[in-house]
């Protein structure tokens, strides 16, 4: 089949759209901006108001992954819409990020998600935990870089490394240029591209010849509703936990947060944003539902059907193609395209952020200047745009990779970011917990990778085993913690026995900046180190 070449010039036009949106945040910023350059690549300044904000934060999470996959477990027999739980988990998720976690680091005035780690665990712990949250970033650019290639073959018959790599060339292109300002600005167009192009396409496809009413669908076969397996609960309650709490701890979200105009609109847009994801997943169960009752032999498909061919994964995209008229399908692929790329570039812009504050300038050089950060900020996102090109194009697992390293974030990071914020950890509790939680994960195997289990959970894989990794990495944390910490504090060991310099005996590190007249925006951490930590005091920006 040739290249459709309508359907390509509309996603060329779509592409440049984008791009010029991109390039004029950029420069609409530059005129009327303040503050440090680097920080407001990383964090925009702190001025986006709560209207941009709710539709950032939406489209970061309804990512070209979210809209395929929701489709796609709907469409699945043996799955359905009981098993479709990313809108349900991503909306919990962001509800609890709001109500317990934007507004206290948005007061802060933090500007990655790791710095309250490195701030209470010292330097080379919070570049440990770095690891997981690099990896849950890269990977899901890389399966969602991969997504968008497999849809734009499907429907123009685009060769696939062409696709993805235009595809990060542009994202990384404006994400250069305008760091989280562009990414920002763009993702209100995209997001609208999502709704119209998806909604457009139902219509359509509901009334095609070779659909059955997908009311009847539901409760018969091919059952799209899903059925309950008492056997599988253990299963479903593990994965609903992870998508909630695991969802919590990754720059993407707290890069939104940190970014907006007030600690109030951060609780806000996170609230939104909630609403938004559930809501913006209805399109996408309708066509998995549409796809479940189609008579593939009817329509140009032909036979056999997308699941019998292992083909499920693109259902979305086939049905746009084989279900609705040329034109609208075109749509529907603005829709997916706009997705993949609202959340390639956030995931690319996150990881880099972290890695230039929190690796490069925290732990490396502490002393470097602006105009150094600028471009290892610069060098860092075209780095991570180009590893998540190349593992979408030659990693035939990587949403398994991206499935694992999501398993870390929920069993390692979560439970001592949560502790960081809430608790008094320590630097021994941490390594401790993180080889806990790495080793009960480890130990339930991961079949993408032929690791066998080595630890005889009850039940195998039906076994809540993520959940009980995260819990015990939880409770091994601060019991390590407080029990170190009152050896030190009682005496029991002398102050030069803490290697690891934490200062136990006079209480630890802390988190908490000193209480001024100041508002958050117009502080700055101090990066002198010492003892592993940040000890600096609050530099307070006066114009005098």
């Amino acid at each position: 089949m040739a290249i459709n070449v309508p359907g390509l010039v509309s996603i060329i036009v779509f592409y440049v759209a984008i791009l010029a949106i991109g390039i004029y945040a950029a420069w609409r910023k530059r005129r009327t901006g303040r503050g440090n350059e680097s920080e407001t690549i990383m964090v925009g300044g702190r001025d986006i108001g709560l209207f941009v904000g709710s539709f950032t934060m939406t489209a970061t999470w309804v990512g070209g992954g979210y809209i395929n996959g929701t489709a796609e477990v709907v469409y699945t027999p043996g799955s359905g819409l009981l098993w479709t739980q990313a809108p349900f988990g991503y909306g919990c998720s962001l509800m609890l990020g709001g109500l317990f976690f934007a507004k206290k680091m948005r007061t802060q005035g933090y500007v990655t998600m790791l710095d309250p780690l490195q701030r209470k665990l010292g330097r080379r712990m919070g570049g440990l935990l770095y690891l997981p949250a690099l990896l849950g970033e890269i990977f899901w650019s890389a399966a969602i870089l991969a997504a968008l290639g497999g849809t734009l073959s499907v429907i123009i018959d685009l060769d696939i490394r062409i696709s993805v790599i235009v595809s990060a060339c542009i994202a990384v292109l404006y994400t250069l240029v305008g760091g989280l300002y562009s990414v920002a600005y763009t993702d209100v167009v995209q997001l609208a591209c999502i709704f119209i192009g998806l909604w457009l396409s139902i219509p359509f496809a509901f009334t095609h010849p070779a659909v059955s009413d997908i009311a009847t669908t539901a409760y018969h076969s091919p059952n799209w509703l899903g059925t309950w397996d008492i056997s599988t609960t253990g299963l479903w309650i593990d994965s609903a936990l992870l998508l909630i709490f695991g969802g919590i701890p990754w720059q993407v979200y707290f890069q939104r947060v940190l970014s907006s105009d007030s600690a109030s609109h951060a609780q806000i847009l996170s609230f939104v944003a909630a609403f938004g994801c559930i809501a913006m997943s209805a399109p996408s169960i309708l066509i998995g539902a549409i796809a479940a009752s189609t008579d593939w032999n009817a329509t140009g498909y032909g036979l056999p059907d997308p699941i019998t061919k292992g083909d499920q994964a693109n259902i979305l995209p086939i049905v746009l193609q084989y279900l609705t008229p040329v034109a609208v399908s075109f749509f529907g692929l603005g829709a997916v395209s706009a997705a993949v790329m609202s959340s390639a570039d956030s995931s690319i812009l996150s990881a880099s952020s972290m890695f230039t504050r929190n690796i490069y300038n925290v732990t490396f050089r502490q002393k470097a200047s602006e105009k150094e950060l600028i471009w290892v900020m610069r060098f860092s996102i075209f780095a991570m745009g180009a590893i998540a090109t190349v593992l979408a194009l030659t990693v035939g697992s990587v949403y398994a990779l991206w499935y694992l390293s999501s398993d870390f974030v929920f069993v390692i990071l979560f439970p001592q970011f949560f502790s960081v914020l809430y608790l008094d950890p320590n630097t021994y509790g941490s390594i401790v917990a993180f080889i806990v939680g790495l080793v009960l994960r480890l130990g339930g195997g991961e079949p993408a990778f032929n690791l066998k289990p080595f630890i005889p959970y009850p039940g195998g894989n039906n076994f809540p085993y993520k959940t009980l990794a995260m819990v015990s990495s939880l409770v091994t944390l601060l019991v390590v913690s407080y029990s170190v910490r009152y050896l030190f504090v009682s005496g029991i060991l002398p102050a030069k026995y803490d290697f690891l310099e934490c200062n136990l005996a006079n209480g630890g590190r802390g988190i908490e900046r000193k209480k001024t007249d100041v508002p958050p925006e117009e502080i700055e951490m101090d990066y002198g180190v010492a003892n592993d930590s940040f000890v600096g005091e609050n530099v307070v920006k006066t114009a005098l």
